[in-house]
């Protein structure tokens, strides 16, 4: 059996929904693919995201569970650092999520789930696991930090954060986002993150550090319950990988087929905090563009995407790498200091302060993607 459509985007998490959707409103026919059963579920991450998202995107508007107001950080054992300015919301990711899709199938893309993709092809044809084909003119990956689309291509995400998180009850209101820095969490960080009478709590690690997290987050969720913030109930669980070794290049072909990466496929993830969901989005509307320009006739179309990727987020990508492999080295020296591990994260000072980095974005969504 085989299908045909001008552009095949594979995944349908935000990068994707917002990838049909733009495709599909220049009037082409496209068709989404998603192994999950349901859009947003199971779901992955924190669910935090920047306050200035919300002026670029409506949806959040009807999914938004909590305010943020600040930032807590933790280090070791000391009292907690409190950083002030740090607007944010906690959203329903799965009600997030499911908008998206709604929005992309109201202007005609078709979204399909529960379809698992089994290889994309040397010359561009998507294969499902089933034996169907579907052939496309555009084909865009938005399917993860493990794409097979990217695989595709010889582009890969070699570094991942491994994370585990429980959704517990939350014991007394809070409107800040805690982080918990320490030598125990090689590679990554502990979190708490309020949403109304709920909490995510979690860990995340480097990937040769993974078998550690069980033991990490139960330990988190103990101090936690000792202290009267949260209860012993777990609620729900979820983990996954998270890119952490800086951007892809987004743009191959596979014969004569443009291919577009976007979102964690394309290894948009802050490498120091994980953020992915404003980078997802941005980006994915830009290759759905992209590729309608494309089909238009725009021959730079697939080079000006590359370009806007790079103009948005190698400056924040690349403060987080060198930020991250610095606190990485220090556990070759004997493991790091409070004062390195401060130095490493964005509620500190130190993290901005390098003038060796190149400002090479002008855009005003700049500024939410460094977070």
């Amino acid at each position: 059996m085989t299908d045909a459509a001008d552009i095949v985007v594979v995944g349908l998490g935000p990068a994707g929904a917002r990838a049909a959707r733009r495709a599909a409103e220049a009037g082409f026919k496209v068709i989404a693919l998603d192994r999950r059963a349901a859009a947003g579920t199971p779901v992955q991450c924190a669910e935090f995201v920047p306050a200035m998202l919300g002026q670029e995107l409506s949806a959040l508007d009807g999914v938004t569970r909590q305010y943020i107001k600040s930032m807590l950080s933790f280090v070791e054992d000391d009292d907690p650092d409190e950083k002030t300015d740090f607007p944010g919301r906690m959203i329903d990711r799965r009600a997030f999520d499911a908008r998206l899709v709604e929005d992309a199938t109201r202007t005609g893309a078709n979204c399909r789930f529960n379809v698992k993709v089994d290889a994309v092809l040397p010359d561009g044809q998507v294969r499902l696991s089933g034996g169907e084909t579907i052939s496309a003119r555009v084909v865009i990956g938005a399917d993860g930090p493990r794409s097979r689309v990217g695989r595709a291509l010889g582009r890969e995400n070699a570094d991942v954060v491994e994370t585990r998180q429980i959704t517990v009850p939350l014991l007394s209101p809070h409107e800040a986002t805690d982080i918990f820095l320490s030598e125990r969490y090689p590679g990554g960080y502990g979190w708490l993150f309020p949403k109304g009478e709920t909490a995510n709590l979690g860990v995340g690690v480097a990937a040769d550090a993974r078998h550690a997290l069980r033991e990490l987050l139960d330990d988190l969720h103990e101090r936690l319950v000792d202290e009267g913030r949260v209860g012993e109930d777990v609620l729900g669980f979820t983990g996954g990988p998270i890119p952490v070794g800086g951007r892809l290049d987004p743009v191959g072909r596979l014969g004569n087929v443009p291919v577009l990466l976007a979102g964690d496929a394309a290894g948009l993830a802050n490498p120091v905090t994980g953020a992915g969901i404003a980078s997802a989005v941005i980006s994915g509307t830009l290759a759905g563009e992209a590729a309608a320009a494309w089909l238009g006739g725009d021959e730079d179309a697939l080079t000006d995407y590359e370009d806007e990727l790079a103009a948005l987020f190698d400056r924040a990508l690349a403060r987080a790498l060198k930020r991250r492999k610095q606190l990485l080295a220090a556990y070759k020296r004997g493991g790091p200091t409070p004062t390195d591990l401060r130095n490493g994260w964005i509620g500190y000072a130190p993290y901005w302060t390098d003038e060796e980095i190149p400002r090479k974005a002008t855009r005003t969504t700049h500024d939410l993607l460094e977070a």
